[in-house]
């Protein structure tokens, strides 16, 4: 996957794991298991959602496209998925929709 990738491009997992966070928009997604660096959601991960009063809370307006081209952390996250390959990512924040940051618990060589 390029810098200029899109969402049709992508395997279904992952076109599901974005959805989910186009869902959430503002929130956490964790214990989410991740095999071959595919994102494993069956079953579910957590899905911790952040309610802003005043706010947008809604899923974001994306989510009912079917084609974009992929934001630079969305690109970013996939990238540490195939480097992880197998394993358990702790949290993944979610803002605006988009990944912001994630957190994986490593064993200390």
């Amino acid at each position: 996957m390029g810098p200029n990738g899109t969402k049709a491009s992508l395997s279904p997992a992952r076109r599901r794991l974005l959805d989910l966070f186009q869902q959430v928009n503002f929130g956490r997604v964790e214990r989410l298991s991740i095999q071959n660096g595919e994102p494993q959601l069956d079953p579910p991960p957590r899905v911790v959602r952040e309610i802003k009063f005043g706010g947008e809370n809604g899923p974001r307006a994306e989510l009912d496209g079917s084609d974009f081209v992929l934001k630079s952390q969305v690109v970013e996250l996939f990238q540490h998925l195939d480097e992880l390959a197998d394993g358990t990512i702790d949290a993944v924040e979610v803002k605006h929709g988009l990944p912001f940051r994630m957190i994986v618990t490593e064993v200390a060589a």
